[in-house]
């Protein structure tokens, strides 16, 4: 069940659900166009997004043809998981939220094709978790269409390898 907070920003923001998971609404797309040097017709120069994640909501492991940009804007903080695009590293973490000496920071890239995931870090350092909501902005470059857009199939090399190197990671595939 939503926070208030979070029912305000889904209901204020006109989010509906994404199939990642969580909840999102395109807020820009550029009149300009790039064509990617990757083979990929042309594309919107950027997009943006503003995507929300409540407490046991996850973005499942996906990938994007073009860099994406997250910037944390409200809630508590975002774990966000990237890893190569053939899953063959161990997936890196970064936390977004506000600016602190242990590395947390507002903004992420995640690059072109790179697998990723994210969830909201559960309790904030007073132990209240009333609040457990993340809202980020994502910036899509080229800008992102559903066509550039895959989730790890559940019966793939990829997943499989998740589930037995980073088991811990696996519960969001």
């Amino acid at each position: 069940m939503a926070v208030p907070r979070a029912r305000e920003l889904i209901d204020t923001l006109k989010l509906q659900p994404h199939p990642e998971g969580g909840w999102y609404s395109e807020v820009f797309r550029s009149s300009a166009s790039v064509t990617p040097d990757d083979g990929r017709a042309p594309r919107n120069a950027l997009t943006s997004i503003y995507f929300l994640l409540e407490a046991g909501q996850c973005s499942r492991w996906h990938r994007v043809l073009s860099d994406e940009v997250w910037v944390y804007l409200e809630g508590v903080p975002l774990a966000l998981w990237t890893c190569d695009a053939a899953m063959r590293t161990a997936p890196a973490h970064a936390r977004l939220g506000p600016v602190d000496a242990h590395g947390t920071r507002p903004q992420h890239v995640v690059p072109a094709g790179h697998w990723q995931a994210a969830r909201p870090v559960h309790g904030d350092i007073s132990g209240d978790t009333s609040g457990e909501f993340t809202l980020v902005a994502c910036m899509v470059g080229p800008g992102f269409v559903f066509a550039d857009f895959s989730l790890v199939p559940p019966d793939s090399d990829e997943a499989a390898s998740m589930r037995h190197h980073w088991p811990d990671l696996a519960s969001m595939l």
